[in-house]
């Protein structure tokens, strides 16, 4: 571990990874900071920027820095508007919009700034700690045990839909895993699903998908929707002014940024989770738990109310990468994206991953503390000025999306036949968008889809049949699991409609 981290500092400090920590965090910051566009659709459109720089630890690096950068900066668009950045911030709307309305806006980004600090730093900590074990225990990992592992992945993203999206997050899951199958197998080299177009000879490209799904949606529901322009944010962001916490407001602070950063980066640790559950979680966790005096606050600018949700979807983001570095599994829709960059960049996520090549490993993780740092450097001091760029005129903002979105399609695959595809999937996942689909699992699915047929199939060779379901005991145990995480939501929910259905009787 300790030549591991020497090997990440090293990796780290070098001039070009320091830049891509500043860029990523720069570019993170800001767009997180537009209402509406998330930590998704930018990193979708900046993977052929990330390609290119040919060095896997650098692009990871930028491409980590951005996702938690715009996590770090959608809280201000949150406090200062009530218009949350990314979905990760929106818990901390409840009580930062009131802040600020109280006159209280420099306190409440100070407040969400040393949380999100606090949260992200602790969370690298624990990753560092936690990873290393959590890598070893999956060197016991053979193809059946990936198998049903990649299977508890897809479950646990019914297990965290929203309220009454279970079904629709699961049939959006199946739809990612019908995609990957177009293209060669991994039994047989034979095209399928292909209907005789060579340019689907490979299967569907990752990057237009990932574009098609995120980026173009958002330029179509701007255009269609034009009162999403940012407004009503110019009497705070000219006047943002003590900036200070005093002593008791930090000491209020202490115990629930420790509790929600660890709580935050276990949650984040699960696949199909991510910060804005964590997020969610980490609010109603402390409102639940503090004085009933202080819970009468929580929705009115609670000092509680707004370090927690901060504290959660940092500590989460770091948590994220916990999965997806050892397991080779997506721990949320944008670790799903940095994942489909990594195998572009021919670099395996998984059990060897710390071994094959530490210096991706370390690097990324030591690149955590520094822009963790950057980002509260750049936070405190400019939060008068980087309020200003919440009056972005969408006008200018479309065409920007709508370019650097076709341009990646068409340099990722180099064929035309891409801009066809993002065109047609784009305006099918608008209208999923209208129909209230969720994106996220139809990549998750795609994404694991390749990996589920590929360990299938080699268990499958290996015990000649699907034997090794019940011959290993690991590859059951998960696979219980995994049916656990999709029935049980689906019970709470009919325990909760026929309880308020004989509430309603008796009434």
């Amino acid at each position: 571990m300790l030549e591991g981290l020497l090997i990440g500092l090293q990796t780290a400090f070098s001039i070009q990874n320091l830049l891509m920590v500043i860029g990523g965090c720069l570019i993170g910051t800001f767009i997180g900071m537009l209402p509406g566009l998330g930590p998704m659709s930018i990193i979708a459109i900046m993977i052929p920027v990330a390609i290119s720089l040919g060095d896997p630890s650098a692009a990871l690096i930028l491409l980590a820095g951005v996702y938690y950068g715009a996590i770090f900066g959608g809280s201000t668009s949150s406090i200062l508007l009530n218009a949350p950045g990314v979905a990760g911030t929106v818990a901390t709307s409840f009580d930062g919009y009131p802040m600020a309305k109280q006159g209280k806006a420099g306190k409440a980004l100070t407040i969400a700034a040393i949380a999100s600090f606090s949260g992200g730093t602790i969370g690298a900590i624990l990753l560092m700690v936690f990873a290393p074990a959590l890598s070893s225990v999956a060197l016991l990992f053979h193809s059946a045990e990936y198998f049903a592992l990649m299977v508890v992945g897809l479950s646990a993203i019914a297990a965290f839909a929203g309220t009454g999206q279970v079904a629709k997050a699961l049939m959006m899951t199946i739809l990612g895993l019908i995609m990957a199958t177009v293209g060669e197998g991994a039994l047989f080299n034979l095209p399928r699903f292909t209907m005789g177009l060579m340019d689907l000879q490979s299967g569907f490209g990752f990057i237009t998908l990932a574009m098609a799904m995120f980026a173009l949606p958002e330029a179509l529901f701007l255009v269609m929707n034009p009162v999403r322009s940012a407004s009503g944010g110019g009497d705070d962001s000219g006047e943002i002014k003590d900036l200070r916490i005093t002593k008791a407001e930090a000491k209020s602070m202490a115990p629930v940024v420790g509790r929600q950063s660890v709580q935050g980066f276990f949650i984040g640790v699960l696949p199909g989770a991510g910060a804005t559950i964590a997020s969610f979680l980490g609010y109603a966790v402390e409102r639940n738990i503090a004085p009933k005096e202080e819970q009468e606050e929580f929705g009115k600018g609670s000092i509680k109310g707004l370090a927690a949700p901060e504290t959660a979807n940092n500590a989460a983001c770091t948590g994220s990468f916990v999965p997806l570095l050892t397991l080779g599994i997506p721990g949320s829709g944008t670790t799903a994206i940095l994942l489909g960059a990594l195998i572009a960049l021919n670099v395996s996520p998984g059990p060897r991953l710390m071994i094959d090549a530490p210096e991706i490993f370390w690097a990324v993780i030591m690149s955590m503390f520094i822009g963790n740092l950057i980002l509260l450097v750049l936070n405190l001091p400019l939060i008068p000025y980087i309020a200003k760029i919440l009056s972005v005129p969408r006008n200018f903002l479309i065409p920007f999306i709508l370019f650097f979105t076709l341009m990646g399609a068409y340099i990722g695959q180099n064929n035309a036949t891409e801009l066809l595809l993002l065109v047609g999937f784009g305006i099918c996942a608008t209208i999923l968008r209208f129909a209230d689909y969720p994106l996220a699992p139809l990549l998750i699915g795609f994404i694991l889809g390749g990996m589920l047929e590929d360990n299938f199939s080699r268990a499958m060779q290996l015990y000649d049949g699907i034997g090794f379901i019940w011959e290993r005991p690991m590859t059951l145990g998960l696979l219980v699991i995994a049916g656990l995480l999709i029935i049980l939501p689906s019970y709470r929910a009919r325990r909760a409609r026929a309880r308020a259905e004989g509430v309603a009787d008796g009434d």
